[in-house]
């Protein structure tokens, strides 16, 4: 090979592990391809900064030090390839390898060489390991005396990899005289500041081209300093420092909250960032809708005429979302994601659900939905198997709000409740214009068909989701079950006490009905169904039917008690805890659970009951329509 050197099998080292490639070195500077495709490395002859040889167990490494911090190894070398390289890096790039020996003693005592962003840890003369301090993400002093290094993982080296390097721990004696300090500042002080400069963590030498101080991050949770370098972001708070390599920003989503003062954007990260054991896949930071901000880019002129022309200008004002998105844009060169054509009944973007007991939004966008803020999470189309609308309460009483299931092709599922009714028609429409699959009554397709499965409650309207959570347990009842445990007038009950419509409008969508309180006695079964049969076919002994009252979908949702706030957090956990307990069991063991629990644990949750109960209250007063009305698509009833 006249212009270079081809060699395959040449493996790229990392903390990720290594990935086999082929490698070609050549006139114009050095190109790995990885095999079977992918990210690709390519360095240009005039960014070599140095060039390494070290022998190491069955073959030799080489090791290329750019000019943008990062030091690449090429493991896989023969000991001939070594000789000719050697020529060619002198001959065409007039650069001299240096050798390195590699230290196998296995001790893990001795000395830091901190050399520009690089650090080699020595065993005497030898060289034990060495880390590029541009791969790390933050730096964390523990006691006294140890240092802890976290780092990013490595886009080039496969996010996916089995073993990964995240942290290093040096144990920084007081007797070191390599790091002098003082009473106030401990060596391991001294190396921490050191390794901040030095790996520029803390800015270091490469001044923030903009910082957007005091911005709220919903996750991972806190109040960061946002500054966007040339080649990273980072996100300094007062616990936490990330920093985050553009290289892994995949997408941004500016997303704007219906009729709320805040706006979402959403940094979406692969890999993910990490803190403590949880990794973060999205930055979700909130800003004020109406802050309108002032910005001047520190970028040289040279930069902005050339790498960033048409990318960026030299100074912005506007509102601080849009500012924020269209530098990090031009810095990152990720694409952006906002709204598409759904729009609410409130004219927004998003529609009011929960998911895991959170409540947020979700966005129906034209390639995928995303909810947010937590848990934040990112559906593509692409990913569905099929989508399912679902009744809210599992006894039918309460209609004012449906769920939403989204299953995916991994067969994993997705569950979104406590969805408006009044938002149902928008939804459908939405999902089926992407052509995605509604898995409600076989092959109905209509939104008339599938508003009839929310809204009918007859025993012919089959709720696939309710069937199947029926068939778990073991049960056979009717969605009229709960009628008989309705306080009836003539029972006693108070004409005027609404609690026990509060318990079932609160109720969660649809596994089952959770009270501590007792409930009325049931009268025999066999004899109220024959009475509720005779009133279906008309033979009810000369007494006029009751007419049933329609409530109004737009009433407020009724406040929750503690309990039912308890019972959304501790569900699972009871299945969880109690493999095949019975449906009707969960409840009891919830309420036996609330009952042995002090005043001071009841809190947290009554403190929502009571924040809860303020909501409904305001929400009652501003209630222009509170008379019961007719709704035309379905044949919805309330019990009496």
């Amino acid at each position: 090979m006249t212009d270079g050197h081809l060699f395959n099998n040449i493996s790229l080292g990392g903390r990720g592990g290594t990935n086999p490639g082929q490698l070609k070195i050549y006139s114009g500077g050095i190109l790995w391809k990885k095999q079977g495709g992918g990210k690709a490395v390519e360095v240009d002859k005039s960014d070599i900064l140095g060039v390494t040889w070290m022998k190491v167990p069955r073959t030799n490494q080489l090791g290329v030090k750019i000019k943008d911090g990062l030091y690449y190894k090429f493991t896989g070398f023969r000991d001939q390839d070594v000789a000719s390289l050697t020529n060619f890096f002198q001959n065409n790039c007039g650069i001299t390898p240096e050798e390195k020996q590699l230290s196998v003693s296995g001790r893990n005592w001795g000395e830091v060489d901190l050399n520009e962003n690089m650090l080699t840890f020595l065993t005497g003369s030898k060289q034990a390991f060495e880390v590029s301090l541009a791969d790390v993400s933050q730096t964390q002093l523990q006691g006294k005396n140890d240092v802890i290094l976290e780092f990013h993982v490595d886009d080039t080296t496969g996010a996916n990899e089995k073993d990964s390097l995240m942290e290093i721990s040096f144990h920084v004696p007081n007797t070191n005289t390599q790091f002098v300090g003082d009473e106030n500042r401990p060596p391991a002080q001294v190396f921490r500041e050191k390794i901040m400069s030095v790996a520029d963590v803390g800015a270091g030498v490469e001044e923030a081209v903009v910082t957007f101080e005091g911005i709220a991050i919903l996750t991972p949770r806190g109040r960061y300093s946002v500054e966007l370098h040339l080649s990273f972001l980072r996100l300094q708070g007062q616990a936490n420092d990330f920093k985050i390599q553009y290289s892994s920003v995949v997408r941004l989503f500016l997303l704007p909250k219906s009729n709320q003062p805040h706006t979402f954007v959403v940094v979406t990260l692969d890999p993910p960032i990490r803190k403590g054991q949880t990794l973060y896949p999205h930055i979700v930071l909130q800003f004020e809708t109406d802050y309108v901000v002032q910005s001047t880019l520190s970028l040289n002129e040279d930069l902005l005429n050339t790498k960033y022309k048409d990318k960026l200008e030299p100074s912005y004002k506007g509102l601080i979302h849009e500012v924020f998105t269209t530098i990090l844009r031009g810095l990152s060169g990720a694409k952006v994601t906002k709204p598409g054509k759904f729009r609410s009944c409130q004219d927004g973007y998003a529609v009011k659900s929960s998911l895991k007991a959170e409540d947020g939004v979700l966005y129906p966008l034209e390639k995928s939905f995303f909810f947010l803020p937590k848990p934040p999470t990112l559906i593509l189309h692409e990913e569905i198997d099929y989508v399912e609308f679902e009744r809210h309460a599992a006894g039918g009483s309460n209609m004012h709000y449906f769920d939403l299931l989204i299953r995916l092709k991994t067969e994993q599922e997705h569950l979104f409740r406590n969805i408006q009714r009044n938002e149902y028609h928008t939804l459908f429409d939405f999902i089926s214009s992407k052509g995605l699959k509604i898995m409600n009554l076989g092959d109905v397709r209509t939104t008339d068909g599938v508003a009839e499965i929310l809204q009918n409650e007859d025993d012919d309207a089959v709720d696939p989701h309710l069937e199947r959570i029926k068939n778990e347990a073991g049960g056979d009842e009717s969605d009229e079950e709960d009628e008989d445990f309705v306080i009836d007038k003539d029972d006693g009950g108070s004409p005027t006490d609404d609690s026990g419509d509060e318990e079932s409008d609160a109720s969660e969508s649809g596994d089952e009905k959770e009270k501590p309180a007792k409930k009325v006695p049931r009268k025999e079964a066999s004899s109220s169904k024959a009475t509720k049969k005779k009133a279906r076919d008309g033979e009810d002994d000369g007494k006029k039917k009751k007419q049933k009252k329609k409530k109004d979908p737009n009433a407020p949702k009724r406040a929750m008690s503690g309990f039912m706030f308890f019972s959304q957090m501790e569900r699972e956990n009871v299945k969880k805890s109690n493999p095949g307990i019975a449906f009707t069991e969960v409840g009891k063991v919830l309420g036996d659970k609330w009952k042995k629990m002090s005043a001071e644990e009841k809190e947290p949750y009554e403190a929502k009951a009571r924040a809860d109960k303020q909501r409904y209250t305001d929400e009652k007063s501003g209630y222009k329509n509170p008379q019961p009305m007719n709704i035309d698509s379905g044949n919805e009833s309330d019990s009496a």
